[in-house]
């Protein structure tokens, strides 16, 4: 122990994950693999636009594929892309009700980034149940460029 803390009890208020993937998904609207190709292929003319977004890394990418058409934005940069207020922003994040449906690997992680743009104003922003891994197993195409 250092002055009286034991460096292996979590401190007081601290979350596990578990917890905290819990808390995120509490917020938001997640997609099925399949509607979320319909939402992204037969989008409703009344409806705001919406961008698939692959927050994979690169090596992740080339070991499992891509979705053709998705905007590729790894997941330590997704908050300044898309954030209308940032100077680094993408010219299609320029709306807050921009529907961004993120994707990673298997559905963990993205719900956390779609929580994060959540939190910068974007309330639009979701994920995909189960991520790259059941879009492929779904049998699943591509998307429109940057849909």
């Amino acid at each position: 122990m250092f002055d009286g803390i034991d460096p292996y009890a979590a401190p007081s208020g601290s979350k596990s994950i578990v917890e905290i993937l819990e808390d995120a998904r509490s917020y938001l609207q997640r997609l099925s693999p399949r509607a979320a190709h319909k939402l992204l292929t037969s989008p409703d003319q009344l409806s705001p636009p919406s961008v698939l977004v692959d927050i994979r890394p690169l090596q992740q990418r080339q070991i499992e594929g891509e979705i053709p058409g998705a905007f590729v934005i790894e997941r330590n940069v997704l908050e300044w892309r898309f954030d209308p207020k940032s100077d680094a922003r993408l010219p299609v994040a320029e709306r807050w009700d921009l529907r961004v449906v993120v994707f990673c690997s298997e559905g963990y992680t993205s719900s956390l980034a779609a929580r994060s743009l959540q939190e910068l104003g974007l309330w639009n922003a979701t994920d995909i149940v189960g991520g790259y891994k059941a879009w492929k197993m779904e049998g699943l195409g591509g998307v429109p460029l940057g849909g």
